[in-house]
């Protein structure tokens, strides 16, 4: 059981995040029923018309509509998730439970609030999902939708049980109503991208999709809106509440998140204004080719951001509110010192020092610092960044004609993965005695170095066929920005401060910085892939100077020793 407490660690957190993805599915799908689609009342011939439905009087009548069907297929999906993720999550925290006492007491732990309150939404979420199946051949029956609608209810609800606020001394129910208010606006906007972006997909094979794509996009617009404004009047409250000072937001790692999450927030709203002034201009001035051929990709690259940030919302929950902690806060200057221009750690100490205090440096309590173990990981980061550094220069450089040849820039990404997979856990497999499954599966931090080490391996090969032989793989590219996302996510969840000790914090909030910018990384490959000409190579060079930032971030990292 011992052995696979740090897949348990991870899954946990990991499934926090999937976990509001699945909401976001669900409860944000039923509501852009309500507002985008008005499935509230019965169909007129108008509003048959306006949505792209046949007609009445004929047999076709009979088809449901396809774009309506996939929006009742992606609810159910997110619905039948949550059960899912929410089953996987109850079972990964017995698992946690049981590895740190050494035993389980099972009535006990059915007995806390967060296992009933996981039972409750299993329950609400599968009962929503096998009612929503219902509406798949007849998406607009007004009655059934009714039923949905009433369903959805208590499934918001009820997870006001599930939050940090319950665990509150002071203003527990205002900061549980509050809480419950800003996941349902989150919901709202995630789960509206989500539909969107099924709706574009779909247009291209269904003339009444594309017929309706434009007026989805406005009338999102005005729920975008909506949801925006409850999120952050409600993110502000919070906010105040769980941090309460500057010092929290800068100096702590639950205020470190927090406004990763606000910097990562004003990129996608940014999106959604352009994509919301996109839809006035077809209303006011019919301009289709903006709405039709930048929006819709920029809505999918707003898609990367705002998965990002339900991730780092996830991870939140699995952090102590600053305001508890203000005596582990660190100061503003340590915190910049972290990032302050350095020479590089260029000489590694043996492996025998290394070992030598890793006793001191792992210990949960009266840890000793080692300053061996720290220049250790000072070579590793600084190494990684000059690797990054110099391949975002090759990579910015191959836009130019007289530079071709350093397309093969992503050769370096082979490299960096062979170097961490030596390098990252030096008292692991194949340095140290701890044994390869042993440590992949016993610590949760040594699992996300694994993964990040393959994940560089992948990236490498993979993307030195698509930009060489682009012609040949028309969808590899995509690869890269999806990994970089799924790596920005992994950092953005690499949580070192379990016991938010200050020298973990400060450590934690290079990773944040460095998750933030490869999630922007991702984006803006994405966008430089679905764009064409100007706007392309603009978002492939934002992209590239998000790298460039990450390999400046790594080369002067430096191991915190106090």
């Amino acid at each position: 059981m011992q052995d696979i407490q740090g897949l348990a660690n991870f899954l946990d957190d990991f499934m926090g995040g999937l976990q509001l993805i699945a909401y976001a599915m669900a409860v944000g799908g039923v509501l852009w029923a309500l507002v985008v689609y008005r499935v509230s009342s019965d169909i007129s011939p108008q509003r048959k018309f306006a949505l792209g439905l046949p007609a009445a009087g004929g047999a076709e009548d009979a088809v449901p509509h396809t774009a309506a069907a996939r929006m009742v297929r992606l609810i159910q999906l997110g619905a039948y998730a949550l059960a899912v993720t929410q089953a996987t999550e109850i079972i990964m925290k017995g698992i946690v439970i049981a590895t740190t006492l050494g035993e389980f007491d099972f009535l006990a732990y059915a007995g806390t609030v967060q296992f009933i309150a996981g039972v409750v939404r299993i329950l609400l979420s599968a009962v929503l999902g096998w009612y929503v199946g219902r509406l798949r051949h007849e998406p607009f029956e007004v009655g059934h939708w009714r039923v949905v609608y009433l369903l959805t209810l208590p499934l918001i609800l009820g997870g006001a049980w599930l939050v940090h606020a319950v665990g509150r001394f002071e203003y527990r129910e205002p900061l549980m109503l509050l809480t419950i208010a800003h996941q349902l606006a989150a919901a709202v906007w995630v789960g509206g991208v989500i539909q969107l972006v099924a709706l574009w997909h779909l247009q291209g094979n269904d003339e009444h999709a594309a017929r309706l794509w434009p007026t989805a996009v406005v009338r999102f617009g005005v729920l975008g809106v909506a949801a925006v404004a409850l999120l952050l009047a409600t993110g502000s409250v919070l906010t105040f509440a769980y941090v309460g000072s500057w010092a929290g937001l800068l100096g702590s790692g639950y205020g470190s998140l927090v406004a990763t999450k606000l910097c990562l927030l004003v990129v996608v709203l940014a999106m959604a204004w352009y994509n919301r002034y996109a839809g006035q201009g077809w209303q006011n001035r019919s301009d289709v080719a903006t709405i039709t051929g930048i929006t819709p990709y920029v809505i999918e690259a707003e898609a990367f951001v705002l998965v990002s940030i339900l991730f780092i919302a996830a991870t939140l929950s699995s952090q102590p509110p600053a305001v508890d902690i203000p005596e582990l806060t660190a100061k503003v200057g340590e915190v910049l010192h972290m990032f302050a221009p350095r020479i590089p750690q260029l000489h590694s100490p043996s492996h025998a020092e290394l070992l030598a205090g890793e006793v001191g440096r792992v210990a949960i309590v009266d840890k000793v610092p080692s300053v061996a173990g720290a220049q250790w990981s000072d070579f590793n980061h600084n190494i990684a960044g000059i690797f990054l550094t110099c391949m975002g220069v090759l990579a910015l450089l191959s836009y130019h004609r007289w530079f071709r040849w350093a397309r093969y820039w992503p050769a370096g990404f082979i490299g960096l993965g062979v170097f961490l997979f030596f390098r990252s856990d030096a008292e692991t497999w194949p340095l140290g005695p701890i044994g390869f499954w042993e440590s992949t599966f016993g610590n949760g931090e040594v699992l996300q170095h694994r993964m990040a080490t393959f994940l560089a391996l992948g990236l490498g090969v993979m993307e030195i066929k698509a930009r060489v032989h682009e012609e040949l793989h028309p969808r590899l590219p995509y690869v890269f920005a999806a990994l970089c996302a799924l790596g920005g996510i992994l950092l953005l969840t690499h949580a070192h401060s379990e016991f938010e000790l200050k020298t973990e914090f400060l450590i934690q909030v290079t990773h944040t910085n460095m998750g933030m910018l490869a999630v922007l990384m991702a984006a803006g490959r994405w966008m430089e892939l679905r764009l064409k000409s100007t706007a392309a190579t603009v978002a492939g060079v934002f992209s590239m100077v998000a790298m460039v930032a990450i390999g400046f971030c790594l080369m002067f990292y430096k191991e915190p020793l106090f």
